[in-house]
């Protein structure tokens, strides 16, 4: 007879639950090398990202003269001088590509580079951290006020740091919303009240967001929310350096005067007092001694606290450091360290990123700033005159990417002695028309093309519609098909 097995029997000891209730991380503050770096980074990211709607970059009359801005009503996306039409997403695509390969490349050089220093994600959620200690105190005034009752000083205190990250949340949805209009008519609009209804609508979704993701969910993010960490764990080999407790310098761990006990029996002792700083330092509050692990981020703050330690202990510093298990190895086998930054994993990737990036730089200066596109007409495809003559319809798309109106000729290849007409065009040629096209904008104009019918003629023969700038020489085309009825 078959047994009927509960869930909870088919989750073993060994195993584990699938799902662990959150344990609140009360990380302690640490200084050093990599919280300096941390510090820096945080300072630059956040700078670039609230202050960069604010640049402005001058570009002719009648252009926004916001450096970086995406210009939804008009279709366009100006960054300082390049400026990008809906026709060159393939642009973004690079940059997503380029984005995917540097990620790749980090992550072979120094595993994940990207978490512990550069993720908005890491970022944000250190500045609430800073922001939670210099209103809390530190690790261990939190945890004794946790443990304790709620009293009028904690209470005000805990609402002071809710309404400084909230402040910090309402700015950053702010910030992200200049991004999309003028920076500073926009401020003025949302300070009066006369804003659109969408501005005050995403800058409530997006303060909303920052607030729980980096003053609640904060871990949980990394752990059970991202991708990267599984992605990066498949892409990682075993010369990429991460952040490793160098156990074969470590164990057997003991206390400073154990140690000095052991010594003095001659018995092998670690560099590691088990002082446990590695642990409270870490923002996801894992031990990096138990090796690598889905939780950690990198960050380097472990690397700081350990130091710390050591320089206290008398004891060489980088117990913990970027380090791989290959170098571990040769070290118990008293063999000399091996580090491989050039591998053909990181060569390949520099050159993918290398390869992208002259791909974009050719493409962008190489391209041009008129086009021209064409629709033939579907009802009727083509008509017969009565003299006899045969007309087909078609309809021209111009696109003047420059900021100053310009004037083209329009010609066409295509059936013998055929002749170009233009509807509705003011200044218009008996034998080339020519047509201004107003600056930065897309123009449509419908034309008929008639040629003599000629019985050896074929049924479909291909036409050239080509255009060129009077004044500059440019020349853009676009190919169809002149059909018989």
């Amino acid at each position: 007879m078959n047994k009927t097995v509960s869930p909870d029997e088919l989750v073993t000891e060994e195993d584990g639950p699938l799902y662990a209730p959150r344990k609140k991380v009360y990380p302690q503050s640490v200084s050093g090398r990599f919280r300096s770096i941390k510090w820096r980074l945080m300072a630059v990211c956040l700078g670039i990202y609230y202050l960069l709607p604010f640049v402005r970059w001058h570009r002719g009359l009648g252009a926004p003269d916001q450096a970086v801005l995406i210009d939804f009503p008009n279709h366009r996306f100006y960054f300082f001088f390049i400026e990008l039409w809906p026709q060159e997403i393939y642009y973004f695509t690079g940059l997503l590509v380029l984005a995917a390969f540097a990620l790749f490349l980090m992550n072979a050089l120094g595993g994940r580079i990207w978490c512990g220093y550069l993720c908005p994600q890491t970022v944000w959620t250190d500045l609430f951290y800073a922001v939670e200690r210099l209103v809390e105190g530190d690790r261990r005034e939190q945890i004794k006020a946790d443990a304790g009752p709620m009293t009028a000083k904690r209470a005000s205190r805990r609402v002071l740091k809710h309404a400084i990250w909230l402040m910090i949340a309402w700015w950053t949805g702010g910030a992200w919303v200049l991004y999309f209009a003028d920076a500073p008519t926009l401020v003025r609009d949302l300070a009066t009240f006369q804003a659109p209804a969408i501005a005050y609508v995403w800058i409530a979704i997006l303060t909303a967001s920052t607030y729980l993701l980096a003053g609640y969910m904060r871990e949980q993010v990394c752990v059970y929310m991202c991708p990267w960490p599984r992605i990066q764990a498949a892409l990682t080999d075993e010369w990429a350096l991460n952040v490793t407790y160098k156990y074969d310098r470590g164990e057997q761990r003991c206390s400073v005067k154990k140690a000095f006990d052991l010594r003095a029996l001659g018995e092998k002792v670690g560099d590691c007092i088990d002082c446990n700083q590695c642990v409270a330092v870490c923002p996801t509050g894992i031990d990096i001694r138990d090796g690598a692990q889905l939780g950690c981020i990198q960050c380097g703050l472990c690397i700081d606290a350990c130091d710390t330690v050591m320089t206290k202990v008398g004891r060489k510093t980088g117990l913990i450091g970027y380090d791989n298990d290959i170098n571990i190895k040769h070290r118990i086998a008293g063999e000399a360290e091996v580090f491989k930054p050039v591998r053909a994993r990181t060569v390949v990737y520099s050159a993918l990123i290398v390869t992208v990036c002259a791909v974009m730089l050719y493409a962008l200066m190489s391209r041009t700033l008129l086009d021209l596109n064409v629709l033939h007409d579907r009802n009727p495809v083509a008509v017969r005159l009565s003299d006899g003559a045969i007309r087909n319809g078609y309809t021209l798309r111009f696109l003047n990417k420059r900021g100053f109106d310009r004037v083209v000729a329009i010609d066409i290849d295509g059936p013998l002695d055929a002749k170009l007409h233009v509807i509705g065009a003011d200044a218009v040629t008996p034998d080339r028309p020519m047509i201004i096209l107003a600056r930065d904008t897309t123009t449509e104009l419908r034309v008929l093309v008639t040629a003599p019918f000629d019985e050896k003629a074929e049924k479909s023969v291909p036409i050239k519609f080509r255009i060129t700038d009077i004044g500059l020489g440019e020349v853009a085309s676009a190919t169809d098909h002149f059909v018989l009825p």
